[in-house]
């Protein structure tokens, strides 16, 4: 398959795009941009965006009280990379496509630790509630090398409330059209060397029709969170952190009973001057009890891992060594050939500075008891061009390991399936200055063995059969100049089945994002434009749904240094989209404008 005629001219008109611009803004802007965040995620340690080498996209706290998102897609929607389907509006079942890759191939981190249903092999995007984020790392391109199984396409982290200095406090009401009301409430502080943050929130709405003619299908999720942390006269630092939310959602025929937890212990202590050593003990859980046509269901799934990592610093060079323990449990009532599996890996990671250039190299080994060993590796490179500009360079090799369901599903599974595997090549430059920023990436994976449902051997089941080719070009921007704050992305992505050269279903070549701010002192106000392309419903290619554009509206007032209202109204033109069909071939329809109005006070 030749590559796309898009991808090759939109990236060749980068350098005529922004190089003219950020050489006239050289000499003035030659400091580090607080656009170019630190983050930890891309390389298990604090490094600036430019400087871990990869795409990364960056949702501050800032961001997320502009947005005020009653669900966590919102925040990701439209972001570089990536594609979002969902079942209709309010807590249903939510896909996130990283780079073109399946919604099992994007790991979910929350405060370090895996959140996922190992039957499904999916992360609960609909049900995780944003008002415990106050931070989401997105980092684009895979990432088994660091983190393992099924980060193909990359790694999505969000970050709970965490303390600062001092002590606060806020409780927070909302409510909006289709009866949807929201409460929050937390503190947070220090006492001497501890620190803290409790939260709660609660949200639940009587939703809109999913499908045409439908009645409307309410959600509600209750959720809390508890962390403490002490500090030692060392150096080091022990804390606890829980989160959990529950509560139900209907769809069309039934409705679920949900529940997903994250419990983490961790220490972080300085061996030497050089040497820092750091574990977490970690739970996860992801229970759901369905009720349907079909009758009563429950898959409740848990895993429990233990993960070390050790820090070396050698003069400017810097080594990451550690192991991680893995075991997976399901309690079903279907009942499956097996119930638990356990995974252990060793990963090494150097990053190397010489000067101007970087080096990163990366292994993990990973041995599973269902399907084996697999190993996986990264190389990346990073050099600056000058102080503003750097150039960046990769290639990665990563897997998926097959669900419970894929393995051991009665009637269905196959025992026989070995993991998916791909290998990605990516060229990255950026130019970051004190007020703004741009970045543009051109990729390609290649993955094998992908796990398809196919007729063979007298039954419906999966396989190891096709291949893939994913290729896409991402860009992003971001300014912030006096009271105006904008941040923008934009992907094309040639997702391709290579057998049959159809696009993979239900993947979107084309996403954008743009989101525009303005201060006025006490009152801001801002949009979000955003959209996708068209997309099929079917392997054949013949179901295709349409591409769509929302706008969405916001208002912010601090009315004084305690009380803070916001406003904000979503698809304006009440645009009604779809971007997934049911088995009957009707569309499930997204929810049409929705409104919100909350107040806040903070202490």
């Amino acid at each position: 398959m030749s590559c796309p005629k898009s991808l090759p001219v939109l990236f060749s008109g980068l350098p005529l795009v922004f190089l003219p611009v950020s050489s006239a803004l050289a000499d003035e802007d030659i400091m580090v941009s607080a656009l170019d965040p630190i983050v930890v995620t891309a390389t298990l340690g604090p490094k600036t965006r430019g400087e871990s080498d990869s795409s990364v996209t960056v949702i501050d706290e800032e961001a997320i009280e502009r947005l005020q998102p009653q669900t966590f897609d919102e925040l990701l929607m439209g972001q570089p990379g990536i594609d979002i389907t969902s079942n209709g509006s309010f807590g249903k079942n939510t896909s996130v496509y990283t780079r073109g890759t399946g919604s099992e191939s994007t790991v979910f981190l929350v405060d370090g630790i895996r959140l996922r249903s190992a039957t499904s092999g999916s992360a609960a995007w609909q049900y995780f509630p944003p008002q415990m984020v106050e931070r989401v790392e997105i980092v684009r391109g895979s990432r088994s090398n660091l983190y393992g199984a099924d980060a193909v396409g990359g790694v999505i982290q969000a970050f709970t409330h965490s303390a600062e200095k001092g002590r606060e406090g806020w409780v927070q009401a909302g409510g909006g059209n289709f009866n949807t009301q929201e409460y929050v409430a937390g503190t947070a502080g220090t006492e001497g060397r501890m620190t803290y943050s409790l939260s709660a929130s609660h949200l639940e709405t009587d939703g809109t029709a999913i499908v045409e003619g439908g009645e409307d299908k309410g959600f509600r999720n209750t959720s809390a969170l508890a962390s403490v942390a002490h500090q030692f006269d060392s150096g080091g630092e022990a804390g606890v952190v829980l989160m959990r939310a529950q509560g139900n959602t209907e769809f069309e025929g039934g409705d679920t009973d949900f529940a997903i937890q994250t419990v983490g212990v961790r220490l972080d202590a300085p061996i030497s001057d050089y040497w820092r050593s750091r574990i977490l003990l970690a739970e996860s859980i992801d229970e759901q009890d369905t009720r349907d046509e079909f009758g009563d269901s429950t898959f409740d799934t848990k895993t429990r891992s233990a993960r070390w990592e050790n820090q070396i610093s050698i003069g400017r060079h810097e080594y990451i060594l550690g192991g991680e323990l893995l075991m997976d449990e399901v309690d079903s009532t279907t009942d499956f050939d097996e119930t638990s599996r356990t995974n252990a890996a060793v990963f090494g990671q150097a990053l190397l500075n010489f000067g101007p250039t970087d080096f990163q190299l990366s292994l993990r080994a990973d041995d599973n008891e269902a399907f084996g060993r697999e190993e996986t590796g990264a190389i990346a490179m990073g050099v600056d061009m000058d102080r503003n500009h750097r150039v960046r360079v990769s290639y990665s090799t990563s897997f998926r390991a097959p669900t419970f369901n894929d393995l051991y599903f009665p009637n269905f599974g196959n025992a026989d399936l070995q993991p998916e595997t791909a290998g990605s090549v990516e060229l990255g430059i950026g130019g970051n200055y004190a007020r703004w920023f741009w970045d543009a990436a051109i990729y390609q994976t290649d993955a094998d063995d992908l796990i398809v449902f196919v007729f063979r051997d007298g039954r419906f089941a999966p396989f190891n059969v096709n291949e893939a080719r994913i290729r896409g070009v991402e860009l992003s921007a971001g300014l912030e100049l006096d009271e105006w704050t904008v941040q923008a992305g934009a992907s094309v992505t040639d997702p391709r089945d290579r057998e049959t050269d159809n696009r993979i279903r239900r993947r979107s070549a084309k996403q954008f994002r743009v989101d525009l701010d303005r201060d006025f002192g006490r009152v801001s106000l801002g949009t979000t434009v955003k959209g996708q392309g068209y997309r099929y419903d079917d392997a054949e290619n013949e179901e295709r749904l349409a591409g769509f554009v929302t706008w969405d509206l916001r208002a912010k007032w601090e009315i004084d240094s305690h009380w803070t209202t916001n406003l904000t109204v979503d698809n304006v033109l009440d645009r009604e989209y779809a971007t997934a069909q049911r088995f009957d071939g009707s569309a499930y329809i997204a929810a049409g404008r929705t409104a919100m109005l909350t107040i806040r006070y903070d202490l």
